[in-house]
């Protein structure tokens, strides 16, 4: 009888010692409750160090996110203005190597300098804004391209030239071409209108942000674009 009381109180004390330690499911759920509290603190910490640069001046290049019709467009600003609209399928860390790589290195993501971008894409997608107010930093494109660039820019909504006509307006009647490759690499696509740029018979052509989001765009604004999707890609004719 004894002995049997000893076994049972062995056995108790044995549990209550178990139960006092942590078990493994214990230690694991323990451990992944304070990487979240360290991700957590660091997130803030972040946060507070990019209002902070922000407030003093210190980056070079603030980047944010705005949401569209299409998806998540990342939005990058210099002092100058606006200096690079990526697309949803753009690598994030891609883009921002090349703005370190072309501009400066010292860059942080900040809303606040980026809100009369988002405030203005908001209004363009719902059909209230015909045309941008925004500041631009051209600092991405350079040489013919910033002329076909420039030329584009002044495109009015709804309107739409020819490649031709562009590099033409560009100082290059047969640069059609290297327009088409120019207007392909747009850092600002949407704000500069690259959309508004078609082939000689009206057709689409090429668009960076794809083909469906060109027509997209010109059916928002009501411009006249063929129906007929050319096979030939991002080459003008």
């Amino acid at each position: 009888m004894r002995t049997h009381a000893l076994k049972e109180t062995r056995t108790l004390e044995e549990a209550l010692r178990r139960s006092a330690q942590p078990g493994r499911e214990d230690s694991t759920l323990a451990a992944e409750t304070a990487r979240r509290g360290d991700e957590q603190a660091a997130a803030a910490a972040a946060r507070r160090l990019s209002a902070r640069v922000a407030a003093e001046g210190l980056a070079e290049v603030s980047y944010s996110s705005a949401d569209s019709p299409f998806g998540t467009l990342l939005l990058a600003s210099t002092r100058r203005g606006l200096v690079r609209l990526a697309f949803p399928e753009e690598d994030v860390d891609s883009v921002l190597e090349g703005l370190a790589g072309r501009i400066s290195p010292r860059i942080v993501e900040t809303p606040a300098p980026l809100d009369p971008v988002r405030r203005e894409l908001e209004q363009y997608f719902s059909g209230a804004r015909r045309a941008f107010a925004l500041k631009l930093d051209w600092a991405l494109i350079a040489g013919f391209g910033r002329r076909v660039l420039r030329v584009t820019s002044e495109i009015p909504y709804g309107g739409v030239l020819s490649y031709g006509e562009v590099a033409a307006e560009a100082g290059s009647p047969r640069g059609s071409r290297a327009a088409g490759n120019a207007l392909g690499s747009n850092p600002i696509p949407i704000v500069i209108p690259c959309h508004r740029v078609l082939r000689s018979g009206g057709a689409l052509g090429g668009y960076g942000g794809g083909v469906e989001r060109k027509r997209w765009l010109l059916e928002l604004e009501g411009a006249r674009a063929s129906t007929r999707t050319d096979a030939g890609g991002t080459q003008p004719h």
